[in-house]
């Protein structure tokens, strides 16, 4: 997925956080952030012009607030959101699955800098694993016969050991 959505996706998944409340644009944007970890902050440049798109065709009202503009869904917005509901939660959730894995890797990379703060049995812990095993096998590179049969034996009973064998 791309840190970068379609005009349309964005268009869809604003459309989805309205329905549950009115929101101003930036609000918009703080909750995409905060429902994919970080990974997708999408730029005022984005959201805005995809607001003032969902306005013109009739999916969004918007109320001045002061200097602020606080967006609604319209029924129009709500009977295309509904037409495209599947797609909209579909977005959501990869932003979520993506953004959660991207948090785990931080953390893992953290943990790499020496900070220590992977705890036993959690899934970064598995991630730091099988990244210093790749690491490992990185670093042994092009090995010798003798030192290649070790290492595909110990991969072997590793492979047999995690699947219970």
């Amino acid at each position: 997925m791309a840190r970068k959505l379609a005009a349309e996706d964005l268009q869809l998944i604003l459309l989805a956080l309205l329905e549950e409340q009115p929101r101003h644009g930036y609000e918009l944007i703080k909750q995409l952030s905060e429902r994919s970890s970080g990974f997708y902050n999408p730029s005022s440049g984005m959201v805005y012009p995809a607001l003032a798109y969902l306005e013109d065709v009739g999916h969004a009202d918007v109320a001045v607030e002061g200097t602020k503009k606080r967006y609604s869904l319209t029924d129009e917005g709500r009977v295309h959101l509904e037409r495209h509901r599947e797609e909209a939660r579909r977005i959501l959730a990869d932003l979520a699955r993506v953004g959660a894995r991207m948090a785990q890797v931080r953390r893992v990379f953290e943990d790499e800098e020496g900070l220590g703060s992977i705890a036993p049995g959690t899934p970064e812990d598995l991630m730091l694993a099988r990244y210093a095993l790749k690491q490992a096998l990185h670093q042994v590179g092009a090995c010798d016969a003798d030192e290649a049969v070790r290492i595909a034996a110990i991969l072997r009973r590793a492979t047999a050991e995690i699947l219970g064998k």
